[in-house]
């Protein structure tokens, strides 16, 4: 008996899931309009990189703005992969927060906060550091709580 696979699959042949998924990341049914995804595998300079994150991040997207995160993280240098891994770390945090998951949330900003404590004082592109990491922690303080991705976006340059 041959069962066919009813896998979301890209053009590559890869599973992915292909519905439709909201400003926060969350699938959504099949033919309901949804938010558009981040290209994957897209190499950004950093600077390109924190200006769509930013970007995202104002518009109350952290999921979608982890993605850019993730892709610098994959496709930079090996000496900043902990960087843009604590940077997708605080936007998969605020998402989860977002979502209403407190223990989530809590966890994935504390530990992204770790991640970007080794860069502090080494000038990266701008990007607040202890800015972040302070904004991580007072988010956590407050979990669990009503979040609004948009308003609760952290600023991530000076």
């Amino acid at each position: 008996m041959e069962t066919s696979s009813r896998r979301d699959r890209d053009a590559e042949g890869r599973a992915r899931n292909a519905r439709p998924r909201d400003g926060l990341g969350r699938p959504l049914p099949y033919g309901v309009p949804g938010v558009d995804r981040q290209p994957e595998g897209v190499v950004r300079s950093p600077q390109e990189t924190v200006r769509e994150a930013q970007r995202l991040l104002d518009a109350g997207m952290p999921f979608h703005a982890h993605e850019v995160f993730e892709d610098a993280w994959k496709s930079g240098p090996q000496s900043e992969a902990e960087l843009w891994r604590g940077l997708a770390q605080l936007a998969v945090g605020l998402t989860h927060a977002a979502r209403g998951n407190a223990k989530g949330g809590s966890a994935l900003l504390s530990r992204g906060a770790d991640s970007l404590g080794r860069y502090v004082g080494i000038p990266l592109y701008g990007i607040d550091l202890k800015g972040l990491m302070a904004w991580a922690h007072e988010l956590t303080d407050r979990l669990p709580g009503p979040v609004d991705a948009a308003t609760e976006a952290p600023r991530l340059t000076g």
